[in-house]
């Protein structure tokens, strides 16, 4: 099969021919139908690591089962998920998978082959690659006719966005959101703000296209950052307060920064954008301590996949989520490197590979 391979941090991804590895007894073989590009992925082949199969963000049809499996068929359809769902671990047990003790080892494992050597997958997946050989716990069956380029992004950029919305912050109907970044994971923290009641959603972009894909999803106020200092153009739409809650889906310390200066007093500020692991964040104690501001993080938007991401296909089913509106273009295996260009030019919300 092929497959795109991160070779070394800071070299272009290649793809190549690879072997892929027998079916484990709790695994299945998955061909891949459509797998999504976002910033994760860029990030991950500029850090240090060993060779890889990329790609988190995917979706495919299960063509061969482990004699173990007991959840999956063949022929059903599986949206692939970076956050495995052991059901047996101290977080599993607690509905807190998002933080499943099964990730770390689940990533270390081999899942294919190249020049004789065994390689491992991104987040022990590997969705860009015309198959891929994953457990049982990191697969979710859905029953949909719903488009592959719509299903791959529910394995991550609208489980996070949306769930950050509906799980993380459990958004209160009638009230106040600002969402700052509106990327391939922002788009959809806006429609989970949306799908929640929201009010009012504020967005802050410097793109102008994206800002403008905000408010055909339901952003109400578009914040221009070149403009002024953001957080004082909200205060000064929302009578010097400042909104309910505050999303920060860029991963700079500064955004989040803003983010929590966006929240009004006894608001919320959730930071769901991925940052350098090494990056701190410097806030005003006096504001936490009389203000009583709140500030989480969200991980995969806190969601329970095994529970939530059938949840998000009958909310898509609906028309109540957009999905579509996200998926700027549809590509090979061979184009990762032009997606990766035009991600970092922000011309696109989301590139998705079809790589059969």
């Amino acid at each position: 099969m092929k497959a795109a391979l991160k070779t070394e941090s800071g070299a272009p991804v290649v793809v190549r021919d690879v072997e892929s590895l027998p079916v484990g007894p709790r695994e299945a073989r998955v061909r891949v139908d459509a797998s999504g590009v976002c910033h994760t992925d860029l990030l991950r082949t500029r850090r240090p690591g060993p060779p890889s199969i990329m790609g988190h963000e995917g979706a495919g049809t299960v063509v061969e089962v482990g004699r173990q499996v007991n959840r999956l068929r063949v022929g059903d359809r599986v949206i692939a998920s970076f956050a495995p769902v052991c059901g047996n671990c101290f977080y599993c047990a607690r509905g807190e998978s998002t933080q499943c003790e099964e990730t770390s080892r689940v990533a270390a494992i081999p899942r294919a082959r190249v020049d004789g050597a065994d390689i491992v997958a991104m987040s022990g997946l590997g969705t860009w690659a015309q198959e891929m050989v994953v457990p049982e716990i990191s697969l979710v069956p859905v029953r949909t006719d719903l488009p592959a380029e719509q299903l791959a992004l529910i394995g991550c950029g609208v489980t996070t966005g949306v769930g950050a919305a509906l799980w993380s912050a459990k958004v209160q109907p009638g009230s106040t959101v600002t969402v700052y970044g509106c990327g391939g994971v922002g788009i959809f923290a806006v429609q989970g703000a949306r799908i929640a009641g929201a009010g009012r959603i504020f967005v802050v972009d410097p793109n102008g296209a994206k800002r403008a894909a905000a408010a055909a999803v339901g952003a109400t106020d578009l914040i221009d950052p070149a403009a002024g200092d953001p957080v004082e153009q909200i205060r000064a739409l929302t009578e010097g307060r400042g909104t309910d809650y505050a999303f920060e889906v860029v991963g700079l310390a500064s955004t989040i920064v803003q983010a929590y200066e966006t929240a009004r007093p006894r608001g919320m500020a959730v930071v769901v954008g991925m940052g350098a692991p090494d990056a701190t964040v410097t806030l005003p104690s006096g504001m936490m301590f009389h203000r009583e501001k709140r500030l989480i993080g969200s991980f995969y938007g806190s969601a329970q996949v095994m529970r939530d991401m059938p949840v998000l296909v009958e909310l898509a089913e609906s028309g109540r989520l957009d999905i579509g509106a996200a998926v700027s273009r549809c590509i090979g295996l061979d184009q990762v490197g032009e997606a990766f260009a035009s991600l970092e030019a922000g011309d696109v919300l989301r590139s998705v590979i079809l790589p059969n």
